[in-house]
C-alpha cells in the first residue's frame, strides 16, 4: 500500500534530486538545470564529468607503463642515495626502453603476470566464497541475523551486517543493500534509509571488518611489493591492520546508527514511497530446508574452526614457526591464511547446499566456483597490466627516487607526523572518487606512499591502515563506483524520482562523518600505541 505524506521538502532539494535521472528533459535548459543547485551540487557534477573522462583503470595501468619507460630513460642513469640500516645504499635510475630492459620484459611478462601476489589470493578465495554465495549459506545466514533483532537495533544491526558481508565479496551489494530495504520497509520505516545505512556499511565502511578477509592479504601483497623497493627483508604480515578494522567496525556501526536514525530518516519523512507495489520485494519467511541448511552449514564452519585450533594447541604443530610462534610470518598458519579463508567457506557452503537442496551433484558444486570465476574476468583484465606496472616501477628504481625525494620535501616541511597521515587518507579519498578499485589504486599508490613514509620512519602498517580508511569513505558519494547505479535502481523500487542527485546527497552526510571520525580515530589508536594488528606497529625499522 502506498504512503502518501504531505511533501515539504524544499524547492532546491526537488530540483536536485529529480536531476540525478532526468538529465535530459525536454523543456529544461542548461542555466534552469543549475539554477537550483546548490554548491556542493555543482562541485559533483564537476566530478562526475571529470570521472568521465578518465580512461579505464586498466588503460591507466598501461598509461602509467609507458610514463615509467620515458621517464626512466630520461633520467637513465642518475644515481641517488637511499638510507638503509647498515648506511646509505648507492642506486640508479636503470632505462627501461634499452635493449636489454626491454627484452628481460617480454621473457618475464608470464611469469611476472602469474607470479603477480594478489591475483592468486584473489582466485583462491573467491573459489570458497564462491561455493557458500552459490548454495545460498551467506544470503541464510545475513538474513537470518537481520531477522532477529529487535526494531530499535535494526540500523545497527543491518549496518554489522553489511560490514560482515566484506567477508564475501561483493555479495553485501547484491544481497545486504537490497534487503536493508525491504526490512525497514517491512518494519514501517522508511525504505531508502534502510538501503543508505546498508550502502554506507557495505561500501562507506569497506575496510572494516572484525573477520579476517580476502581484501586483508590482497592489500598486503601490493605493500608488500613497495616494501621490497627499499627493504626487501622487511616482512608485512596479512593480519598487520586487523585489530584496527575490527574496532573499526565499532565506529563505523556507531556512526552510520547516528547519521541514519539523525540526519537520513528526519529528511526523508515526507518523502511519498509511490513505487509499484508489486515491484516491492517483501521479506520471505526462510524455508524449513533453508533452516536446516543454514544449521548445518553454521555447525560444519564451527566444527572447522574447531578442528584448526585443536591443531593449532600443540606446541609441537605443524601450524607453528620453528620459535613455537602462531603469529609469526613464518608460522605455516599465517603463510596459510587465503587457503584457510577457501575452506572456511567451502565446507559450510558445501554441506548447506546439499541439506537444503540446492546442490543435488557435484556438479552443482562445480558451477557455484565457475560462477564466481566468472566475474573476475576484468580483474584479470586489470591486475594483468598492474603487474606489468609494478614490474617496470621497481626495475627502473624510480620507485626508490620518489620516496627519497618525497621524503626530503615531508622532512623539509617538517609536518608533525599526524598531519603527513591525515594527507594520505585526503589524497587517497579523492582519488577514489574517479578509481573504484581499491586493488587498482593500491597498486598505483602504495610503490610511491609506502617507501616515501619509510623514509620518514613511519611503518608501512600504518601506511596501508590511512589508505584504507582513504579508499572507503568517499566510495558512497561516487557515481564512478560500479555499483552505484545499482544502488540507484534499488532505490527507485521504492521512489521513483531517485536518481543519482538524490542518492549523492544522502550519502554525503555518511562520507563527511566517515572520513572525519575514522580519520581522528586512526590518530587515537596511533596515539595510545595501540597495535595496529599482528605483528603492525607504528614505526620504521
Amino acid at each position: 500500500m502506498k504512503r502518501r505524506v504531505e511533501d515539504r521538502v524544499e524547492t532546491a532539494e526537488r530540483v536536485h534530486d529529480n536531476e540525478g535521472m532526468s538529465e535530459g528533459t525536454p523543456g529544461r535548459g542548461k542555466a534552469a538545470e543549475g539554477a537550483g543547485k546548490s554548491v556542493g551540487g555543482r562541485l559533483l557534477d564537476l566530478i562526475e564529468r571529470a570521472g568521465n573522462k578518465l580512461p579505464d583503470p586498466a588503460v591507466l595501468f598501461v598509461l602509467a607503463l609507458l610514463l615509467v619507460w620515458v621517464v626512466s630513460a630520461m633520467l637513465s642513469g642518475h644515481k641517488f642515495e637511499v638510507p638503509s640500516r647498515t648506511g646509505p645504499v648507492a642506486k640508479e635510475v636503470v632505462n627501461q626502453l634499452s635493449g636489454k630492459a626491454l627484452t628481460q620484459f617480454l621473457t618475464d611478462m608470464v611469469k611476472t603476470f602469474t607470479g603477480f601476489h594478489p591475483l592468486g589470493v584473489v582466485l583462491v578465495a573467491l573459489l570458497g566464497v564462491g561455493v557458500a554465495e552459490h548454495s545460498g549459506f551467506i544470503g541464510a545466514a545475513l538474513k537470518r541475523l537481520v531477522s532477529i533483532t529487535p526494531k530499535a537495533l535494526l540500523t545497527p544491526m543491518l549496518i554489522f551486517v553489511a560490514i560482515l558481508s566484506h567477508t564475501a565479496a561483493d555479495a553485501g551489494y547484491v544481497l545486504v543493500i537490497p534487503l536493508g530495504g525491504v526490512i525497514f520497509y517491512t518494519a514501517g520505516r522508511h525504505p531508502l534509509a534502510g538501503i543508505t545505512a546498508a550502502f554506507a556499511g557495505v561500501s562507506g565502511g569497506f575496510s572494516a571488518n572484525p573477520i579476517p578477509s580476502g581484501l586483508d592479504p590482497l592489500l598486503q601483497g601490493l605493500t608488500q611489493e613497495a616494501v621490497g623497493i627499499l627493504d626487501p627483508d622487511r616482512a608485512v604480515n596479512p593480519l598487520s591492520n586487523w585489530f584496527f578494522t575490527a574496532a573499526s567496525s565499532v565506529l563505523i556501526v556507531g556512526v552510520g546508527w547516528f547519521i541514519t536514525d539523525k540526519v537520513i530518516e528526519p529528511r526523508l519523512k515526507n518523502v511519498e514511497v509511490d513505487g509499484d507495489p508489486a515491484d516491492i520485494p517483501k521479506l520471505g519467511e526462510m524455508t524449513d530446508k533453508e533452516r536446516k541448511g543454514l544449521l548445518a552449514g553454521t555447525a560444519a564452519m564451527l566444527a572447522g574452526l574447531g578442528v584448526l585450533v585443536a591443531l593449532c594447541l600443540p606446541a609441537t604443530s605443524a601450524l607453528r614457526a620453528p620459535n613455537g610462534g602462531l603469529t609469526d610470518l613464518k608460522a605455516p598458519l599465517m603463510q596459510a591464511i587465503v587457503p584457510l579463508i577457501f575452506l572456511l567457506f567451502l565446507l559450510p557452503g558445501l554441506v548447506h547446499g546439499f541439506v537444503s537442496g540446492t546442490y543435488e551433484t557435484h556438479r552443482d558444486v562445480v558451477k557455484g566456483m565457475a560462477k564466481s570465476m566468472s566475474t573476475m574476468g576484468y580483474y584479470l583484465v586489470m591486475a594483468f597490466f598492474a603487474s606489468l606496472f609494478i614490474y617496470a616501477f621497481n626495475n627502473s628504481q624510480l620507485g626508490a627516487l620518489l620516496a627519497v625525494n618525497g621524503a626530503a620535501i615531508l622532512q623539509a616541511a617538517k609536518l608533525p607526523p599526524g598531519v603527513t597521515i591525515v594527507g594520505i587518507i585526503l589524497l587517497c579519498a579523492f582519488v577514489n572518487l574517479f578509481i573504484g578499485s581499491a586493488s587498482a589504486k593500491w597498486a598505483l599508490l602504495a610503490p610511491i606512499f609506502v617507501p616515501m613514509l619509510m623514509q620518514l620512519g613511519i611503518s608501512p602498517e600504518l601506511t596501508q591502515a590511512a589508505y584504507r580508511v582513504g579508499d572507503s569513505t568517499t566510495n558512497i558519494i561516487t557515481p564512478l563506483m560500479p555499483y552505484f547505479p545499482l544502488v540507484v535502481a534499488y532505490s527507485q523500487r521504492y521512489v521513483k524520482k531517485t536518481g543519482i542527485g538524490t542518492l549523492t546527497s544522502l550519502m554525503l552526510p555518511y562520507s563527511i562523518a566517515l572520513i572525519t571520525s575514522w580519520s581522528l580515530f586512526l590518530l587515537l589508536y596511533w596515539q595510545l600505541g595501540i597495535p595496529l594488528g599482528i605483528q603492525g606497529g607504528y614505526t620504521y625499522p
